[in-house]
């Protein structure tokens, strides 16, 4: 594997670190802890680059707070001088990672996503020689990334020692008496998650030579024969133990017929038609009643363009 060096000093260069604030700020300029760093803007970014040049750079603390949506999640926020820094290292490294993922890798990354996923598994779904499908799900997946091993996969691909200091310094903000996990918040958290399951979508694509397999972060699933998908579960699951440090979720590693629908990303897809999932559609509901003031609920008019995912 060929290894990128001579990237510090583009992560470092004043255009990327201003790029990097102008991100960091989009659809929040008006934030309390936002106003106060662009008032001294300049100075704030110089200082940036002087520390980052220095290597004194030391990243700051966390806010934690919790968001109830599908589940409920801890959500740890850095400081908006940390999401600068984050997205001035993204800027430059993601570009070097997003050349070695998979197609079928759906998360975090630009023209994919939820809608991308559901109709490449449309697709899938239409191969008359697909009857069983081996869905998952990694247990505490964030909480359970080994920080050692994340370390050794970036600097596989990265040489460059300024650049893996920096990869450092956010690691080891996080959950240091462990060395566990990473933190729902962090943009780099995004982009080192997908780094993690990459090796595992290498080793189902090239190992174990799977062609029907989808992953949107630690959810995934691949097509199959049912025998075949019993064998490729147990292959899996002794991959992530040693390798990653991960483990299928005991209740989320399920093969089932292809005729009950695929449950997958808030929808349930079929081989003619995908619906939204109950669940979906009732938190919808209850988000536009709270944005209506407690008013009446969609009309039912409206409810078939929600219900179906067309294409």
């Amino acid at each position: 594997m060929k290894r990128k060096g001579s990237l510090f000093d583009c992560i470092c260069s004043f255009n990327n670190i201003h790029l990097a604030y102008l991100k960091a700020k989009k659809g929040k300029r008006f934030k309390k802890d936002i106003l106060s760093f662009s008032h001294d803007l300049e100075k704030n970014l110089i200082l940036i680059k002087w520390e980052l040049e220095a290597q004194t750079y030391e990243h700051g603390r966390y806010k934690e707070f919790v968001v109830q949506d599908s589940k409920r999640r801890l959500i740890r926020a850095p400081l908006f001088k940390d999401r600068v820094v984050h997205h001035a290292l993204c800027n430059i490294v993601e570009p070097i990672f997003e050349k070695s993922f998979i197609f079928d890798s759906y998360a975090c990354r630009k023209n994919k996503g939820i809608h991308k996923g559901i109709k490449r598994l449309k697709v899938f779904l239409k191969d008359k020689r697909n009857d069983y499908c081996l869905k998952c799900d990694i247990s505490r997946y964030f909480d359970s990334i080994d920080q050692g091993v994340l370390l050794k996969i970036i600097k596989n691909k990265i040489k460059d020692k300024r650049t893996v200091w920096l990869v450092e310094q956010i690691i080891n903000s996080f959950n240091q008496e462990t060395r566990t996990g990473i933190p729902i918040g962090n943009l780099t958290s995004q982009l080192f998650a997908n780094i993690y399951l990459n090796e595992l979508d290498q080793f189902i694509g090239h190992c174990l030579k799977q062609k029907k397999f989808i992953r949107y972060m630690d959810d995934f699933l691949v097509l199959g024969d049912k025998k075949e998908l019993r064998c490729l579960k147990e292959k899996i699951k002794n991959y992530l133990r040693p390798n990653l440090k991960l483990e299928l979720h005991p209740k989320k590693a399920n093969i089932f017929p292809l005729f009950k629908g695929v449950d997958f990303l808030g929808y349930v897809a079929f081989k003619n038609h995908v619906l939204l999932r109950k669940s979906t559609v009732k938190r919808f509901l209850k988000k536009m009643k709270k944005v209506g003031g407690g008013g009446e609920p969609m009309p039912g008019s409206l409810m078939p363009s929600m219900l179906t995912l067309s294409g």
